[in-house]
């Protein structure tokens, strides 16, 4: 719970930061140019996988599996392997931008020379990310979270930074005559480039901050460690990709399945509508950064399974009243996404009603993420690959049926269906080969008593913020009162 609390504030600072950036890049470009961005940084986090390898998992799994004196074996390996995806990855980009260009422009929503500079940008963020991942892994395992914390925020900071120069500053700059050279062809106003060269900046400052901890790196490798990273890393790759397309391939295919100009404006509605859902990402974020480490180092202790039930439990109650709260405030928190004209305020706006429904496919996805310590705990990360693979065939051909139908309704509930088909087979998996007696009628409980609340203020009190508040103080009253006995434990100790 401490590193978690660490972690989590930092997450949350840093989400916030680049929260307050989701009114400005609104107001700033259209619902069909925020769809481009959405698709764009959808690609970005399936390339991100490719890029990370499963180092991130297979490095805590190793320093615990060897003797102190090589650990420094282990950072050496897997920070080589993000080093080699990189290089091969940014010498494939340089290679082939033009044809990747033209084919990211060959509907004309932006010029082919503007994908190209958009897909460099990006291609060398994601370069830059990746080489970041084993750092920031090695500060998670030496448990120094507050060092963590503030490389995080200085990335963020950083990138709103150049985000406000660019879009915000500089405009203002020059129309109140202080910079009249902007007019000589240097800068683009409104031009999207600008997010993905902040971004860039950002990412680069923070690869640089993390030079102390790369400084233990030596070119030299340990060729049966390798060979056995390799062989427990890659069902947690293949199984990431498969993660990735559940979560992401949605927003990539939405612009080829719908009819021109509709797929990118319904996309970026889905994508301005799905950054409300971002606090609860936040604590499911945090939650893994914290939890990630803990699980591999308290494996060992007697009572351990019984502590990841545990953890379970709250965790979903926590999930919930996150969850609930945000729903029953809907109508205020809609001002974030409103848009510029009253017709784009109409668009972005038009999509509030499924916020609850991409709330609660995070609330899914958290379990699915308690859930699937038993297979990395247990060296079974093959289950990982095939749970993955069948909910990334299952988001492949529903989203091939819903999307033409329903566009982004149809991809938010495909999502939903996909992450319950994760969590079954995880869990039944699970309880055959790495037995944790979660309550799931607890769980269960939660989850529904939680949503019903949700649809009562939704359906029959027109998203009223009184009635919602009304709503969630009373579920807050029935958590006190179920789990009053655990709460003095706690408030004891």
């Amino acid at each position: 719970m401490g590193d978690t609390a660490i972690y989590g504030l930092s997450t949350i600072v840093s989400r916030l930061l680049n929260f307050v950036l989701t009114p400005l890049l609104i107001s700033k470009f259209p619902a069909s140019v925020y769809g481009v961005f959405t698709n764009v940084y959808s690609w970005a986090a399936l390339i991100n996988t490719f890029l990370a390898f499963g180092m991130e998992t297979t490095y805590f799994r190793y320093l615990q599996k060897v003797e102190a004196e090589d650990r420094p074996k282990v950072f050496n390996n897997t920070f080589l392997v993000t080093l080699v995806t990189a290089m091969v990855f940014v010498g494939c980009l340089l290679f082939s931008d033009d044809a990747i260009a033209g084919w990211f422009g060959r509907k004309g929503l932006q010029s082919i020379a503007d994908y190209k500079m958009y897909i460099l940008l990006m291609g060398l963020t994601l370069a830059a990310d990746a080489l970041a991942v084993v750092p920031f892994a090695k500060l998670r395992s030496q448990n120094r979270p507050i060092r963590y914390a503030v490389l995080k925020l200085c990335n963020i900071l950083v990138f709103v930074f150049f985000n406000l120069l660019f879009l915000v500053l500089i405009p203002k700059a020059a129309e109140i005559g202080i910079l009249p050279q902007v007019n000589l062809g240097w800068f683009r106003e409104g031009w999207l480039g600008y997010v993905f060269l902040s971004n860039l900046i950002a990412s680069t400052v923070t690869l640089v901050m993390l030079v102390p901890e790369m400084r233990g790196f030596r070119f030299q490798w340990d060729k049966g460690m390798l060979q056995s990273m390799l062989s427990y890393s890659f069902p947690i790759f293949v199984a990431n990709i498969s993660f990735i397309i559940n979560e992401h391939l949605d927003k990539i295919l939405m612009p080829n399945l719908l009819p021109e100009q509709i797929g990118e404006r319904d996309l970026g509605i889905y994508g301005a509508i799905a950054k409300i859902a971002v606090f609860l990402s936040i604590f499911v974020q945090a939650f893994r950064l914290g939890a990630e480490p803990f699980f591999f180092s308290y494996a060992k202790h007697e009572n351990a399974r019984k502590t990841y039930a545990l953890i379970m439990e709250y965790f979903v109650i926590a999930m919930m009243f996150v969850m609930v709260g945000l729903s029953m405030n809907i109508e205020w928190l809609k001002y974030f996404i409103k848009g510029g004209t009253e017709a784009e305020i109409a668009q972005y706006w038009s999509g509030l009603a499924y916020i609850p429904i991409i709330l609660f496919n995070y609330v899914l996805l958290g379990i699915y993420m308690n859930l699937s310590v038993w297979y990395k705990l247990s060296d079974q990360t093959r289950y990982g690959l095939y749970i993955s693979g069948i909910g990334a065939l299952t988001t492949m051909v529903l989203c091939y049926y819903a999307i033409p139908r329903w566009s982004y309704v149809g991809a938010i509930f495909v999502t939903t269906a996909t992450y319950v088909l994760m969590v079954a087979l995880s869990y039944f998996w699970g309880q055959k080969n790495y037995v944790i007696p979660y309550n799931v009628r607890k769980i269960l409980t939660h989850l529904f008593v939680g949503s019903a609340l949700v649809v009562v203020n939704f359906t029959f009190l027109d998203r009223s913020i009184w009635w919602g508040n009304a709503l969630l103080v009373f579920y807050l009253l029935l958590i006190l009162l179920a789990e009053r006995k655990f709460i003095q434990r706690v408030l004891r100790l």
